[in-house]
């Protein structure tokens, strides 16, 4: 067993209902579930695979890939919908060379779309870490990504 795993846990005594929060931890960890890792809880919970899969996968907030160094969410809050988020995204996905919930190859950019980023005066946008990119057009994704995909 690799060494941080078993750091983790060793925090743990096993149990069913801890399942959650050791998930949570190895996603602090690592970034993401990685696959060893998940036999490895399944093994010391002694639940099936499946079931630890099953739980991972109903939350949204893990993940099974790493992600970039750049995390972009492109809006679809009312606003942003209303004002072309997805001709945004449309953009980002082109310039990026990644659709919606990937990651570029290099480990630079992560790709995704949030419910609402809380600027909706400013709509269309998205954030490129904790950056908000504004008042967005497929323009001005060109200029944020350069000219050529």
């Amino acid at each position: 067993m690799e060494e941080r795993l078993s750091a983790i846990l060793s925090a743990y005594q096993g149990k069913r209902d801890e399942l959650i929060p050791i998930l949570q931890k190895v996603q602090g960890a690592y970034g993401y579930l990685p696959e060893p890792e998940m036999l490895e809880i399944a093994r010391f919970t002694r639940l099936p695979e499946s079931r630890v899969y099953g739980v991972a996968t109903f939350y949204a907030q893990f993940r099974f890939a790493p992600m970039g160094r750049n995390r972009v969410m492109v809006c679809r809050g009312t606003a942003c919908h209303v004002k072309g988020a997805q001709r945004i995204l449309e953009e980002v996905e082109k310039h990026l060379g990644i659709r919606e919930g990937e990651t570029t190859p290099d480990l630079e950019y992560s790709l995704e779309t949030v419910a609402c980023i809380g600027a909706c005066s400013l709509s269309p946008c998205i954030m490129i870490n904790r950056d908000v990119q504004a008042r967005l057009t497929p323009k001005k994704v060109e200029q944020l990504y350069g000219k050529d995909p």
